[in-house]
């Protein structure tokens, strides 16, 4: 099956075999690669569908239906958005484009990006009769949604609408922040528009803080609207549900009272989130690298790893303290958004690769300790390998896919697949 995006188009099923729709002559393969083959939903004012190119990574195509003003702002905004950002906590766009479809003049917007399998936290909560998450799985996966708004802060932007329903849940246990449609650039012209009452005001209710409401969003909205989230994942509860109507307001109240549906918590990460959705933007954390140094403090007082640590013994043979490295790379987890997860170093010595969770692969020369090249994998890479000529390059992801990269040429990778599971180790032979 291959379908039309023509709006208008009266009969847009077409057999996959044929380049121009049956019913209305327009172009069924877009930007002479991509034919879509399934409508997965549609909300707002766009739809989304599942498409095939000559690849085998799945993706997805999100095309406008309303050709608006606003809706187009925003609908390139977030191609905009999801092109700057590479880190496996947020979509990977592949390019964006305008379809013409037969005999009309007015374009139709497209996005194509990787497709994330899964569901959002919203439908996942519900599907499991609205029961509260426990306390352990909270905190890895406050750490990780907070790893991605670091990567997307440290970009000035903020998303302004974090909620279960723009989180998505991935079979592997990978949080995903989708939606960044009202994603704002933080600069001179949107604080100039911000002072003057021109900013659009998005609004979810129950997890949007007051400032949001009157049009003056802050990158540590994030923070309030991450909190709100959290309590919802606790108690089990839409976070309109919890208050008081008749003793509180939601935009100028305290929530005071989501930790009695919240048994299963310790104070310390209850306190932790109260402070995330104060409503003094003062009083909440500084910014991303505060909350993930705060999350690591609470891991480590519920989830103690000292006692592991204690049993791993130093080396009795050889003493290590004196060994001295020839190389101390402080540029290297600067230069990746995500943790480094594997390295590789050439025959000669001379070239060190580094894989990266935030899809990046990056080749550095270890005797000037400066990035030669930067490749994007797609998804988080777990292993890289490098081969004995130091020409090629090969990187294994969490998508089950290997891409091996030629350094002199740095023409589009091979691309291997057929693993059942994630890519854990590679070596050339």
């Amino acid at each position: 099956m291959s379908l039309c995006i023509n709006p208008k188009c009266q009969n847009p099923d077409n057999p996959d075999n044929l380049l121009y729709c049956q019913s209305c002559q327009s172009n069924l393969l877009l930007e002479g690669c991509y034919r879509v083959i399934s409508l997965l939903g549609e909300g707002g004012f766009a739809k989304t569908y599942e498409v095939s190119d000559r690849t085998t990574i799945p993706k997805v195509i999100k095309v406008l239906s309303k050709n608006e003003p606003k809706p187009v702002e925003q609908f390139q905004r977030e191609a905009q958005v999801l092109t700057r950002l590479h880190h496996p906590g947020v979509p990977q766009a592949e390019e964006s484009f305008t379809f013409y479809p037969k005999n009309s003049q007015e374009p139709v917007y497209c996005l194509v990006m990787e497709k994330i399998e899964g569901k959002n936290l919203e439908k996942w909560l519900e599907n499991r009769g609205n029961r509260p998450i426990s306390e352990k799985l909270a905190v890895d996966w406050l750490t990780q949604l907070a790893n991605t708004l670091h990567a997307v802060h440290q970009q000035q932007l903020f998303h302004r609408d974090i909620k279960p329903s723009n989180i998505m849940l991935k079979p592997d246990g990978g949080l995903v922040l989708i939606d960044f449609g009202i994603a704002r650039e933080i600069t001179g012209t949107y604080e100039q528009k911000q002072a003057v009452g021109q900013v659009t005001k998005v609004v979810s209710e129950g997890y949007s803080p007051l400032e949001q409401v009157i049009g003056s969003a802050v990158p540590k909205s994030d923070f309030f609207a991450l909190g709100r989230t959290f309590v919802h994942l606790l108690t089990g509860e839409h976070p309109l549900n919890l208050g008081d109507q008749y003793r509180h307001d939601i935009y100028t109240d305290e929530l005071e009272d989501w930790r009695d549906k919240a048994p299963q918590i310790s104070s310390i990460l209850g306190d932790f989130i109260d402070q995330l959705m104060a409503r003094p933007i003062k009083n909440r954390p500084a910014d991303t690298q505060s909350i993930l140094a705060r999350l690591a403090e609470i891991q480590q007082t519920l989830y103690p790893k000292t006692q592991q640590l204690q049993q791993i013994q130093s080396p009795t043979e050889n003493n290590w303290s004196n060994v001295i490295p020839d190389h101390v790379f402080d540029d290297l987890s600067s230069s990746h958004s995500a943790s480094v997860t594997s390295l590789a170093i050439s025959a000669d010595g001379q070239t060190l690769v580094s894989g990266s969770a935030d899809r990046m692969i990056k080749v550095w020369n270890l005797a000037n300790e400066e990035e030669t090249h930067s490749f994007n994998h797609g998804d988080g890479v777990l292993s890289v390998a490098i081969s004995s000529d130091g020409q090629l390059i090969a990187s294994g992801s969490v998508n089950k896919t290997i891409k091996v990269w030629n350094l002199e040429t740095q023409k589009t990778p091979q691309v291997l697949t057929g693993h059942s599971g994630q890519v854990m180790s590679l070596a050339f032979h």
